[in-house]
């Protein structure tokens, strides 16, 4: 039965990020899944180099590891895992499809782990037991019987390297290349962006970096919810006098301060990490407009000091001819190398570059005011942020999803390249770009293969080894899967992990698509809202959980993992399955694939016994990317996957780094007013991605509820509301479909006036399917103009 809810307290939060809080909070977890014990001698193998990574973020397993490798958050998603909670056939056996869709998400997953394999009876409306030979048999044959354009392999971030090796074997086997993922819904833009500027699909950034760098600007993303355990880097680069220079729109508390649960002294005394040296609050998707204006800052001062002696600068008696020129002179004077002969590093321009006169037009001529009004900066906040990146020898750019889910994620991405390109902070030592993942193998599963354009994929080779010719039309990415759906053109979902209905935009119509589905066949942990609306024909197939030991012929099988900063990792098993009904991820793969293809010259059986031979079949894929792969599966720290851009060597069609120049500032939308606010969604510190932990957001004073919605105070007054009052939002553009999230408590709250943010993925079925980014089709996330008008409904989660 669904559980009851607590009642809503909001009061703003004192404290730092980590400290006693954090520790409360897991403790909480762990008891309330029944785990105290077994979790808390699981989570001293977590992140090791011989334990297992972490299923929740993707940030790196360092070499020499701390006594807790841990954050607050992948120690709630180890509870949530290894929960004794289950959803069992007597569960099951309780309750219609029907009845569940009318639970909550949260209570949806903490029914705990699914225990055996399941079909939808149409009779009943009840999920009853089906063996495992009999679900494969039936899937296939339905598959067999569908046109392979009409299906679509979905995959989650946290499935391993093996795993995504296989589905995407599968799928091109059988002659799709529709493979949806969640990176098209986070990274997608960096996946496109990152190519363009810089030849590489991913960031160059290496652990080392941190501690070879002076200079962070911080980009988009809350450490303190998203990857608390970056923390770590952080404060340890702080202590060294490493400058952070963050731009976000919300006062986020883990990009502030910070008190490490590891450290006795810290515990004990209450002692603070200040994390951010500068803070600028950009406005909801202003971040174009804010980078534009530190490179204007760098580009003019560079002007400035070349020619200072020039007459464009001064006049006949030397005095510099205007005001602006004035404080220009004096403030490259205070930027610019000890030689006063430029802020700008000339040579890596020229030896390293293109595209930069173009680039620095631009940048001269925006205006100020232009700049300050989409910024919500003002131009000295740009110029001090310029300051300190000049002064430094070697910056970080570490940007998230803040970032890359807007209509400019890939302009975003430019922009951020642009500014590292103009000092030649790419390929040096402490100098690098570090986009921020979220799921535990969500960049993993694309170097392995898992790509819905034909062009990424290795497909010659592929053929060479397995015989087949696999398809080559480009196929659907997530959006266009969510119209393939909507119209009928997919008929056929198979997802390997994750909470698609919930993670994509659109929610209500494509609920309605989703029930349309022929077949549905979910591979996962625990039960959610994908399981509940379901297709015609719907298989919930549940699996092994990273954390569980894995025992298959040749004795327990290892998995890896790609990290955020391109680190090959390996990962053990350290606890007893959840049920013996379980079968293991790759095992299920193959028992699709033999049952939908027949016989192949894949050796399923004999990859599902040892693990090691699928690495085997993945390093003579893709030779130079895991060249030794079993060999160096757990090295200390992963093994670092080569990226050209790391070295200077750029594979762009320029042969060189290009600085691309945004078209323009700011969206444009089709309607302006004065009571329109931009919304962004937000996670809570209660959860990741699409699963809720719990109705608590420490960091934001918020306990209870996730009916909720920040807004400046000054807004709150100007549109007529009061704190606490109950709003309904409502979507400003699309005026043709009216959609609409009710019963939202106004929260005061740190953010940009003008701007708003509220839970994801509560609000997602305001945000249309056609609201994104035009190159990466990354959902805009983070930027929607709503309306708030006053509501009559009650809040409830």
């Amino acid at each position: 039965m669904a559980t009851k809810r607590r009642r809503a307290k909001i009061k703003p939060y004192p404290g730092p990020a980590g400290g006693w809080g954090s520790a409360k909070s897991v403790a909480e977890i762990a008891i309330r899944e029944h785990v105290a014990f077994k979790g808390s001698s699981l989570l001293m193998e977590q992140n090791k180099p011989e334990g297992y990574m972490c299923v929740s973020c993707a940030w790196a397993k360092p070499a020499k590891t701390h006594p807790l490798e841990f954050c607050e958050n992948g120690a709630k998603a180890t509870a949530w895992e290894v929960t004794s909670r289950r959803a069992d056939r007597a569960f099951f056996d309780r309750y219609t499809l029907s009845e569940l869709e009318q639970w909550p998400d949260h209570d949806l997953e903490e029914q705990g782990r699914l225990t055996h394999p399941m079909r939808w009876d149409a009779t009943t409306d009840k999920y009853v037991p089906v063996s495992w030979a009999q679900a494969f048999q039936e899937i296939g044959r339905e598959l067999h019987a569908l046109d392979p354009h009409h299906v679509d392999f979905y995959t989650s971030g946290r499935a391993s390297l093996e795993t995504s090796y296989m589905y995407q074997l599968f799928a091109r086997m059988y002659g799709s290349n529709n493979m949806p993922d969640s990176s098209n819904m986070c990274h997608e833009s960096s996946s496109v962006a990152l190519p363009e500027s810089i030849g590489a699909s991913v960031g160059t950034a290496i652990l080392s970096d941190f501690e070879n760098t002076d200079c962070i600007f911080y980009i988009a993303q809350n450490v303190g919810t998203s990857s608390p355990r970056l923390l770590h880097d952080l404060q340890d680069a702080v202590d060294r006098g490493v400058k952070i220079v963050t731009f976000n729109p919300l006062r986020e508390r883990g990009l502030e301060r910070f008190v490490n649960p590891q450290s006795p002294t810290q515990m004990l005394t209450g002692k603070e990490t200040k994390i951010s040296s500068e803070y600028y609050q950009v406005k909801n998707g202003g971040d174009i407009a804010a980078l534009f204006g530190v490179c204007k800052a760098l580009i003019e001062a560079d002007d400035a000091v070349q020619a200072s002696g020039e007459s464009r600068v001064s006049g006949e008696d030397g005095k510099p001819k205007d005001p602006d020129n004035a404080a220009m002179v004096a403030f490259a004077a205070s930027i610019a190398a000890a030689d006063k002969k430029h802020v700008l590093d000339h040579d890596f321009i020229k030896e390293h570059t293109a595209g930069f006169e173009a680039f620095a037009a631009a940048a001269r001529g925006h205006q100020w005011d232009e700049l300050e009004r989409i910024s919500g900066l003002s131009r000295d906040q740009m110029k001090q942020a310029a300051a300190t990146y000049a002064k430094s020898d070697a910056v970080m750019m570490v940007y998230g999803m803040g970032l890359t889910q807007q209509l400019m994620g890939v302009q975003n991405v430019h922009m951020v390249c642009n500014l590292a390109l103009l000092r030649g902070n790419i390929g040096k030592p402490g100098a690098n770009i570090c986009a921020v993942r979220g799921h535990s193998n969500v960049q993993g599963q694309r170097t392995v293969g898992i790509t819905e354009k034909p062009g990424l994929a290795p497909l010659d080779k592929l053929s060479e080894l397995y015989g087949f010719e696999p398809p080559r039309w480009t196929g659907r990415s997530t959006v266009e899967t969510c119209e393939a759906i909507m119209n009928g053109q997919c008929r056929a979902f198979i997802s390997l992990g994750g909470n698609f209905l919930r993670a994509v935009p659109d929610t209500t119509a494509m609920e309605e698509g989703w029930r349309r589905l022929h077949l549905s066949v979910q591979i996962a942990t625990k039960l959610n809202r994908s399981h509940v609306v379901h297709g015609e024909i719907a298989y919930l197939l549940p699996c092994l959980g990273r954390i569980e030991l894995d025992e298959q012929a040749t004795g327990p099988q290892a998995v890896s993992m790609e990290s955020s900063i391109a680190h090959f990792h390996g990962s053990r098993g350290k606890t007893k399955p959840a049920s013996p009904e379980l079968l293991s991820e790759p095992r299920i793969v193959a028992g699709m694939a033999k049952a939908t293809l027949g016989e192949t010259k894949v050796p399923w059986d004999s990859w599902v016994q040892n693990y090691a031979e699928i690495r085997g079949a993945i390093e003579r894929t893709y030779p130079e990317t895991f060249k030794d792969f079993n060999k160096r599966l757990f090295t200390p720290g992963g093994f670092v996957r080569p990226l050209p851009a790391r070295e200077r060597k750029w594979v762009t069609k320029s042969g060189k780094a290009n600085f691309l120049t945004p078209e323009k500032l700011f969206p444009e939308f089709s309607v302006q007013s004065n009571d329109i606010l931009h919304l962004a969604t937000l996670r809570s510190n209660d959860q990741f991605n699409t699963t809720i932990y719990g109705y608590g957001d420490r960091f934001r004073g918020v306990e209870g509820t996730r009916k909720v919605v920040f807004i400046n105070p000054e807004d709150i007054i100007r549109l007529g509301f009061v704190d606490g009052e109950t709003v309904d939002l409502t979507t400003a553009i699309d005026s043709n479909n009216i959609r609409k999230v009710m019963a939202l408590r106004i929260v005061p709250y740190d953010i940009p006036m003008g701007c708003c943010g509220a839970y994801y993925p509560e609000t997602n079925p305001l945000f249309p399917l056609a609201h994104h980014d035009p190159k990466s089709k990354t959902p805009s996330y983070k930027l929607l103009p709503v309306r708030l008008s006053r509501s009559t409904e009650i809040p409830r989660d």
